[in-house]
């Protein structure tokens, strides 16, 4: 479907489906931890929560950032995520097929799974909570702008805004502007700017002077 000021891409078949293999026996271990007495929920919250904001999305930012460094790898990687990911033996734990779409000073990009919550765990690590959420799913693709601005992003009028839909089939990355100001900088300062919503596409990276801090 496209629209007059936005696109909204959805480029496979993406019908309902359960749980992955992967999603499934995670959820019977978890039970049968707390059951047996091994394990809180409150533990379980915490770990996953360290995994969804720091673990990681540690990977896909040091994609990001050497993208961001090595022109030749950025080409490389918008033309055929999947080879590139798999040299890194990033390719697998949900993101087998991935495509990575990039922001330019005129067109931002907002990934969404509209039907469940498809999403690269090899890069991204967990998907946070509201990723999944109906509202994220809906309100995603039909108006973005409000909800990145919710995230604290808010785009220029000219900004074209691209929505992409992700799926069993396909699995989007962000690769976000690169901050000015950064010029010169090793792949590790740069990964520290990139953050999981900046993957995503609900945000910026981090400015400059914020990792310095």
């Amino acid at each position: 479907m496209s629209l007059d000021h936005d696109h909204v891409h959805a480029e496979h078949g993406h019908p309902w489906s359960p749980p992955s293999e992967l999603e499934a026996r995670v959820r019977a271990l978890e039970s049968l931890l707390i059951e047996k007495g091994r394990a809180t929920p409150e533990a379980i919250d915490a770990i996953i929560g360290k995994y969804e904001t720091e673990i990681g999305p540690l990977l896909g930012a040091g994609v990001v950032a050497r993208a961001w460094a090595d022109e030749e790898f950025r080409r490389r990687l918008l033309d055929d995520a999947d080879a590139v990911l798999g040299e890194l033996e990033l390719s697998g734990f949900e993101a087998e097929h991935v495509k990575v779409v990039e922001c330019t000073p005129s067109e931002h990009h907002i990934v969404v799974c509209t039907l469940c919550s498809c999403y690269p765990w090899a890069l991204l690590g967990l998907p946070p909570g509201w990723y999944k959420s109906p509202a994220y799913r809906a309100r995603a693709v039909s108006e973005p702008r409000a909800v990145m601005a919710e995230f604290g992003l808010v785009l220029e009028d000219g900004v074209r805004v691209t929505v992409w839909d992700s799926s069993a089939d396909i699995r989007y990355l962000v690769l976000p502007l690169r901050p000015e100001g950064t010029e010169g900088w090793s792949e590790e300062r740069l990964a520290e700017l990139v953050t999981r919503d900046s993957m995503i596409g609900v945000s910026r990276p981090l400015e400059p002077e914020a990792a310095a801090a």
